[in-house]
């Protein structure tokens, strides 16, 4: 399938509050029944946490640790160091798709909402379902939460970097298998919440060809697994690091963030020419969802449309190569706050369309 089919629907960025999966997943089916995503249910504790959903055969394999206050930390500096290295680079070289697949597997446990979305794959979707929806936390935001021994973002640590990326890029081509096993093309966002540093004060060691060269392999993961690449971030970012980048969907927050996409237009046109698709987070994952309905959502995307026409974003792509989405996940929210965001949404996107 090619993403064009995509464009003019509607989709959810992955995390919800319930801590019943079944529940979620109703939520979700009913609400984006062309696009359905797996729900990230992160209030049944750190059990669906980011070492146990996307890093856990880090833990097992004694490559990271966890401190007393819970961070988490690479133990290179631990003995039989080089040998769990070794042992890792070479299952990573492997051909045993079986092995492979037993390596980078979510555990039941920690994936309650992805078991649940494939048990009801099994059963069937509806009818009017195109593609189902995926997601991975990206590089930058895993080489930011995983420090090496000395507290420092391991992302900073070429050696600690590529094992972040190469088990990432392994586990986004086995997610991609696992959501195309029902015979549905699947869709896989990579979230980036931590690629704002870039550029910051704060992270002024951040290395614009290391992100590109990092994201890149994943996205080709991802592609090279028969899914479609998309990068999802809800801060103010530097977009021309993901525009030339091999991904076809670039999801952003519109509601709080549109100003910084502004400022990259000029990326836009190139991105739509390779068959790109902007994903706008219309709505806000925020109390700020009571407060809006569709009409004046509607008023906003179109008056940020007219922004970028100015700008000289081409008018028959801009309006045609879209998704709609919350602006964030709503992981944290309520469950009634969810459903608000959901509605929004998906009413947004009928209206428009």
């Amino acid at each position: 399938m090619t993403p064009s089919r995509l464009c003019g629907l509607a989709t959810g960025i992955g995390s919800l509050p319930h801590l019943d999966p079944v529940a979620a997943l109703d939520l979700v089916v009913d609400t984006f029944k062309e696009i359905p995503h797996w729900p990230q249910l992160p209030r049944r504790g750190a059990v669906e946490g980011l070492a146990r959903q996307y890093l856990a055969n880090l833990v097992r394999r004694k490559l990271i640790a966890f401190r007393p206050n819970r961070t988490i930390y690479f133990c290179h500096d631990e003995p039989g160091w080089e040998e769990r290295c070794l042992d890792y680079y070479e299952l990573l070289l492997s051909e045993d798709r079986e092995a492979l697949d037993r390596e980078f597997a979510f555990s039941e446990e920690s994936a309650a909402g992805f078991y649940a979305f494939m048990e009801r794959s099994l059963r069937g979707f509806p009818r009017e379902t195109l593609c189902l929806k995926g997601q991975l936390a990206g590089p930058v935001t895993v080489g930011f939460m995983v420090t090496d021994a000395a507290g420092k973002p391991s992302f900073y640590t070429p050696s600690l970097r590529e094992i972040i990326v190469k088990t990432l890029a392994a586990a986004a081509r086995w997610q991609t298998g696992r959501l195309r096993s029902g015979g549905l093309p699947a869709v896989l966002f990579v979230d980036e919440p931590a690629l704002y540093n870039y550029g910051s004060s704060t992270a002024v060691g951040l290395g614009r060809s290391e992100i590109e060269a990092s994201m890149e392999e994943i996205f080709t993961a991802i592609r090279s697994a028969g899914g479609i690449a998309g990068m999802h971030s809800c801060a103010g970012n530097d977009w021309s690091l993901v525009a030339g980048l091999p991904l076809q969907i670039i999801s952003f927050d519109a509601y709080e963030y549109f100003a910084s996409l502004l400022v990259y237009s000029d990326q836009l046109n190139p991105f739509f020419e390779r068959g790109g698709i902007l994903a706008w987070g219309m709505v806000p994952s925020s109390e700020k969802a009571f407060s809006e309905e569709v009409s004046s959502l509607e008023r906003l995307l179109e008056s940020q449309r007219e922004a970028l026409l100015g700008k000289g974003v081409a008018e028959k792509e801009l309006r045609s190569r879209y998704l709609i989405t919350p602006s964030c996940g709503a992981g944290t929210l309520s469950p009634e706050l969810a459903a608000r965001i959901y509605y929004l949404t998906a009413s947004l996107a009928d209206r428009i369309s």
